[in-house]
């Protein structure tokens, strides 16, 4: 499990008006245009390189994703390029445009689009049952804290043994931990909630900077990418 902390010891994050909606929403067509043209991320692309090193499945099959809160598309046009079966999701409907307008053409095909809240997800009928990974690149801490355990236990159920997941999670200590701090983990808590899996990557950032459209804030944030294990609770 690979880890690198960029923190400041004893640092208190100083209070400062969100820039967020009390409901934990933002200007998404903002922050669409912000990241146009950013590559995926990063944790994205370490679960891919895993998976390349790996028997691809039986029969020869394309692996299948499901990218949530897939927001512009980065992540779900990498996993295109590299011949995946893509279900990318979000409740925005600006993200439909970006998302398949941005596919590469010849990989239309292996693109669908669902428009619906990731609280909905563990019930969206458009969804597969069995999928290799879960993309959930800066989303998860979206969710709204009464349906977490719901999405959560729904990600561990349609993700197949041994395949994985990619994405993000707030610290306890970011700045946006004061709008609504259910949604925000220790390191201790989310070591706890990846039970069942094996945390291949886990990197813990802690730093001053801005967000993605050049508001000042203070991160913490935990990347993660997870390997399901055989014979996990699927409850």
């Amino acid at each position: 499990m690979a880890t690198n902390e960029q923190s400041i010891p004893g640092h208190v994050p100083q209070p400062r008006r969100s820039t967020l909606t009390p409901d934990y929403q933002r200007d998404w067509p903002e922050y669409y245009t912000a990241v146009d043209g950013k590559p995926p991320r990063d944790t994205l692309l370490k679960a891919a390189s895993l998976f390349s090193n790996e028997p691809v499945p039986s029969g020869g099959g394309v692996r299948t994703a499901i990218d949530i809160g897939c927001g512009s598309g980065r992540d779900a046009h990498e996993l295109l390029r590299q011949g995946w079966q893509v279900w990318a999701t979000d409740i925005h409907p600006d993200s439909q445009k970006w998302t398949v307008e941005g596919a590469p053409p010849n990989a239309v095909a292996r693109l669908s689009y669902v428009q619906a809240a990731m609280e909905e997800l563990p019930v969206n009928s458009e969804l597969p049952k069995a999928v290799s990974l879960i993309n959930a690149s800066f989303a998860l801490p979206f969710c709204r804290p009464e349906a977490f355990e719901s999405v959560w236990r729904w990600i561990g159920r349609v993700t197949v043994d041994g395949g994985r997941f990619a994405g993000q999670f707030f610290g306890d200590r970011d700045e946006w931990m004061c709008v609504r701090p259910k949604s925000h983990f220790t390191r201790a808590q989310l070591e706890q909630l990846f039970c069942g899996w094996k945390l291949e990557h886990l990197e813990e950032v802690e730093k001053e900077g801005d967000d993605a459209t050049g508001k000042p804030k203070y991160h913490h944030v935990f990347h993660i990418v997870a390997r399901r294990g055989a014979g996990a609770d699927r409850a």
